[in-house]
């Protein structure tokens, strides 16, 4: 059966992967001739994707009842709550939202697709084994968009460093800090000066407490809009994800397009979406599941090497993205993944 018309819910909205993923998807959907609707109800859906999870759950099973195939797009879970001091009532949410996705994918769909192996392994791990097909598709972006600049290239006397997050304030306020540790120690090792660029949401108040030393520089962008995230890649160096057991960071896949390396530690899925050629992904020294203290020393002295060898390194990067992400492969994925069975 040929699919004309998919569901995608729910509609998601503001900042975040989720909000990037569901704009190419839609786009490439319609690309190909393909309907999309956000009714459930509509009689001539043949499939729905569930991006993570919704409270339609009667829509849902009576979608599933009609014949509809219900596939579901996992990432990652809420977990910080779990280790952080946290309000009663945004722990409960934090539960609640990761007890519902797993009640749609264990009681609703009928195929699962992960955003990466460590995303598999996570669900796995947390909620069990299920015997229903699923697969692993990354994320990906128009590789005829974000592109290496043919004649930008970032200079040579200053080492640059990107951050780029939807939001790094409250829970995620750590890697703001443990990039900030980077830049002070790679100053150290590297002798000259270093910048942070900044790009994401950041609290004012989070932006005031930084540290203002000789030889370091934090530069806040705001949240830059996607078609300038190319022009930023090629004023920099490198890439810092900073995200903690991230399922599969946008940031990474954009930042690998346009041909910028990527250092990060060794957590969540940035080993097997940044090989040696791309970046450098380094032991993170104790436990991240805890929020213990990183090894930065160990990450600074990557990242020099990184600044030393970046055409190299920018070119590797490049070829990563091309090898598997690729916005038509991904489409592909999730149209194998959606085709009724």
């Amino acid at each position: 059966m040929t699919l004309s018309k998919i569901a995608v819910v729910p509609a998601v909205h503001g900042l975040g992967g989720m909000v990037s993923f569901q704009g190419r998807f839609i786009t490439g959907l319609e690309q190909r001739g393909i309907t999309v609707t956000r009714d459930l109800s509509d009689p001539d859906v043949q499939a729905a994707l569930i991006i993570g999870g919704t409270r339609q759950v009667g829509s849902l099973l009576a979608a599933r009842r009609r014949g509809v195939n219900m596939v579901q797009r996992l990432n990652g879970m809420n977990w910080l709550h779990r280790v952080q001091p946290t309000p009663v009532q945004a722990f409960v949410r934090s539960e609640l939202n990761n007890w519902l996705l797993a009640f749609i994918r264990r009681s609703i769909v009928h195929r699962i697709v992960y955003q990466s192996q460590f995303s598999h392994w996570w669900w796995d791990n947390r909620f069990g084994n299920l015997s229903k097909p699923i697969s692993v598709v990354y994320n990906a972006v128009d590789l005829s968009v974000y592109r290496p600049s043919d004649t930008d290239l970032p200079p040579r006397d200053v080492i640059r460093i990107l951050v780029m997050e939807g939001h790094m304030g409250d829970f995620y306020s750590s890697g703001l800090q443990t990039g900030i540790e980077l830049a002070r120690q790679l100053h150290l090792l590297a002798g000259i000066p270093v910048e942070l660029v900044v790009a994401g949401n950041v609290p004012v108040r989070l932006q005031q407490q930084t540290a203002r030393e000789e030889g370091i520089h934090v530069r806040y962008q705001g949240v830059v809009p996607p078609e300038k995230v190319p022009a930023l890649t090629h004023e920099v160096h490198m890439l810092f994800s900073a995200d903690l057991n991230a399922a599969c960071p946008n940031s990474v896949v954009e930042s690998l397009a346009c041909g910028l390396p990527v250092i990060a530690f060794d957590t969540g899925a940035l080993k097997e979406m940044v090989p040696e050629t791309a970046g450098a992904v380094v032991p993170y020294g104790s436990n991240y599941w805890r929020l213990e203290p990183p090894d930065v020393q160990t990450l600074a002295a990557a990242a020099r090497c990184i600044f030393e060898e970046n055409p190299r390194y920018r070119a590797g990067a490049r070829q990563a993205a091309l090898a598997q992400f690729g916005l038509e492969s991904m489409l592909d994925g999730y149209l194998a993944a959606l085709e009724p069975q």
